[in-house]
């Protein structure tokens, strides 16, 4: 996948012929490169960064044995986080109206409202993300709060956006479970997005059926569920043998009880490719790359 960051002052522009051969970018095995573009709309862009796997409340888990979870830690690594260039905290007293919702600023900042504002009332805190994203044909944008980062008092919002003819920026909302104070730091991520390819959901047809009428799946099934069975027995009494294994690690294997071998799409870990900054006479910037709340905006 290549991922792009334009600059767009006055306007973004498609780069050249050459341009584009200059920011292919390389490829991997016999996977076609997916282009990303991410317009800045003005020098005032937040920061945007591969999605890392750690979270605060998974490093305070006893030995730190929430990242064992490999589907949770591959989920929080598969997209990009926007942060945010400025902390600040968010007052709802539970009223409809956009009133009812205040920024408070530190150090006398009186400048929120190109980046956070109550537009829609009704306790909802918008963000502008800053970027006009484009994708290639059929490919969606999903933009939504970070997985397992959960804030007490306010809960992000979930949009999907055709993205690939889509010729103007969309909003990052949250809104306050109840009323009250929330703060937010400096660095946070506030959007995390994600891409969804091209495929048909609406011809996909879910089909109920007895697990039994598969045999040889049920096969897998029983044999794991003896297995974890046995396995929770031992923990529950201190077994030495079952406490030093610590955990079952099939899925980290990528096999079976039985032994049979997970998919070829077997992953454990994944790093996305952090943002390319490219200039408008599309050479690289990325010698210097923007720092929490700096602009992105052209090399010299």
């Amino acid at each position: 996948m290549r991922f792009d960051c334009w600059t767009s002052r006055g306007g973004a522009s498609e780069p050249s012929g050459s341009c584009r051969e200059k920011s292919q970018g390389p490829r991997f095995r016999d996977q076609k490169v997916v282009r990303f573009r991410c317009y800045t709309q003005s020098e005032r862009a937040p920061k945007i960064m591969a999605a890392g796997i750690t979270r605060d409340w998974m490093d305070d888990t006893i030995k730190r044995s929430a990242y064992r979870c490999t589907p949770m830690t591959i989920a929080n690594s598969s997209g990009w986080e926007i942060l945010l260039p400025f902390s600040f905290v968010a007052h709802w007293n539970g009223g409809p109206h956009r009133d009812d919702l205040r920024i408070e600023l530190p150090d006398g900042r009186d400048d929120a409202d190109h980046f956070v504002s109550s537009h829609f009332g009704n306790g909802v805190l918008t963000f502008v993300t800053g970027y006009l994203f484009q994708t290639e044909p059929g490919w969606t944008v999903s933009a939504r709060g970070s997985p397992n980062r959960p804030k007490d008092g306010i809960m992000p919002l979930e949009g999907t956006m055709e993205t690939d003819w889509l010729p103007f920026p969309f909003a990052m909302n949250w809104i306050f479970t109840r009323p009250g104070s929330v703060s937010f730091t400096q660095g946070e991520p506030f959007c995390f997005i994600t891409l969804v390819p091209p495929f048909d959901l609406e011809s996909i047809i879910p089909e109920i059926r007895p697990l039994k009428s598969n045999p040889e799946l049920y096969a897998e099934y029983d044999a794991w569920r003896r297995s974890r069975k046995k396995f929770n027995a031992g923990i529950f009494r201190s077994d030495p043998a079952t406490l030093k294994q610590g955990w079952q690690r099939n899925y980290v294997d990528g096999k079976t009880m039985l032994g049979s071998p997970a998919s070829s799409y077997h992953k454990i870990k994944r790093r996305v490719a952090d943002p390319v900054v490219v200039n408008e006479d599309c050479s690289s910037a990325n010698d210097s790359s923007p720092q929490i709340g700096d602009p992105i905006k052209p090399k010299p």
